[in-house]
């Protein structure tokens, strides 16, 4: 065992969890000088201290042996979401009453963070983006520090407002959006310091709504699709999300950067409307060859490892190398416990990034994201709903799944 490496490791996940030298101490029985030695890589915990040391950080004992990840970075919109209940949405040019207004983050990146810090605080994580110096900016970075995100990569823009939606909420739980893209129409590749990149994924999104990655380039089809194969030239895995918007073109807007992505994850609408495909029959039921077929050209299209799509009632992924084609049906979430969806497809990425970081099969990824997609549906906003992979990998005990 490598003493220098699990004393920064601990020294690491004590500072993480807000805890004193002396306060673990306490917890583990220890004095904080045997703490202050561990940390300076001065000696090893007794064998008996690293169960306790584990469930105490949330971590896996082999963790605290081999030290720290490269992690994941999601880079991308920062918004927030200010939520503001009203008794009904009015007609025009009539009133409606607010009955609370609270704050929330939202846009993929803070969103597809905080999940993934909440699924497993071991994961190293890190932000892109950009936000202004003003009241938002100050609380979604607090919001990300707060659950240990690494945000020395987002930039500041000091005459831009940060992004923000204004969301109209009404009892029935149905929302819509004011959206303003503030300091996300500014965030640009230029942004990123790539050689510095500490990573083994990078998830960017959303592509449709980055002023900046969505403009034409000569070359590459998108200034998205040159990022992204410059990072992937620097051997980091890359990985997309998609806003729905139906005055684009999604071809022209999408199929670039599928050359440059390892892994490719939307909605089943998205990524039928690349090709003109329809995703649901006449009948309102899912068309899967239509999403199949889909899947399967944009693995033509250069995605190298993953395709993967969801619904609210199925999730699917496409193993590209091997062709192999997986779908799994949604938990089966009582009506009366939905509080919300906004985020959901953030959640499920989250899922998905950790799946993927940890080697899951097909099945077992598809498993774990759309259960952590249900996470989302127990809370108003996108975040607060998200449980621990440990928690989480209880749900389908718990409600079971759709049918096929």
């Amino acid at each position: 065992m490598d003493a220098k490496r699990i004393g920064s490791t601990i020294a690491a996940l004590r500072k993480k969890s807000g805890m004193t030298q002396l306060e673990l101490a306490q917890k583990l029985d220890v004095s904080d000088k045997a703490v202050s030695k561990w940390e300076n890589g001065q000696g090893f915990p007794d064998i008996t201290a690293f169960p306790r040391l584990a469930a105490l950080f949330g971590v896996t004992i082999d963790y605290l042996m081999l030290g720290e990840k490269k992690g994941i970075t999601i880079a991308g919109n920062i918004l927030v979401d200010i939520v503001k209940n009203i008794d009904i949405y009015p007609k025009l040019g009539m009133l409606g009453t607010v009955s609370d207004i609270s704050p929330a983050v939202g846009g993929c990146a803070p969103n597809t963070a905080i999940n993934l810090a909440k699924i497993d605080r071991s994961v190293p994580i890190s932000v892109l983006g950009r936000v202004g110096t003003d009241e938002n900016g100050r609380y979604v970075m607090s919001q990300l520090q707060k659950n240990g995100i690494n945000v020395d990569g987002i930039v500041y823009s000091p005459h831009t407002e940060t992004g923000f939606c204004d969301v109209m909420s009404i009892p029935s739980g149905e929302r819509t959006f004011f959206h303003k893209a503030g300091t996300n129409a500014e965030f640009c590749p230029d942004d990123v310091d790539i050689p510095s990149l500490d990573c083994d994924i990078l998830h960017i999104g959303y592509i449709l709504l980055m002023k900046q990655f969505d403009t034409e380039d000569p070359e590459y089809g998108t200034v998205m699709a040159r990022f992204l194969a410059a990072v992937q030239k620097a051997g980091i895995r890359t990985s997309i999300d998609v806003v729905s918007d139906s005055v684009v073109d999604y071809g022209k807007m999408i199929t670039p950067s599928l050359r440059y992505c390892n892994y490719a994850i939307m909605n089943e609408i998205e990524g039928c409307t690349v090709f003109g495909l329809d995703a649901y029959t006449s009948d309102g039921a899912l068309h899967i060859q239509n999403i199949r077929t889909a899947m399967e050209k944009m693995a033509e299209c250069g995605v190298k490892n993953k395709v993967i799509l969801h619904s609210k009632t199925m999730s699917f992924v496409l193993d590209v190398p091997t062709g192999a084609f997986t779908q799994v049906p949604s938990l089966r979430i009582p009506p009366e416990q939905i509080k919300g969806s906004v985020g959901a497809g953030d959640a499920f990425c989250a899922g998905c990034l950790y799946g993927i970081y940890n080697n899951y099969s097909d099945r077992q990824l598809l498993e774990f994201a759309s259960a952590a997609a249900a996470c989302n549906l127990f809370a108003a906003n996108s975040v607060d709903g998200m449980k621990t992979k440990n928690e989480i990998l209880k749900l389908e005990e718990i409600y079971g799944r759709l049918s096929e």
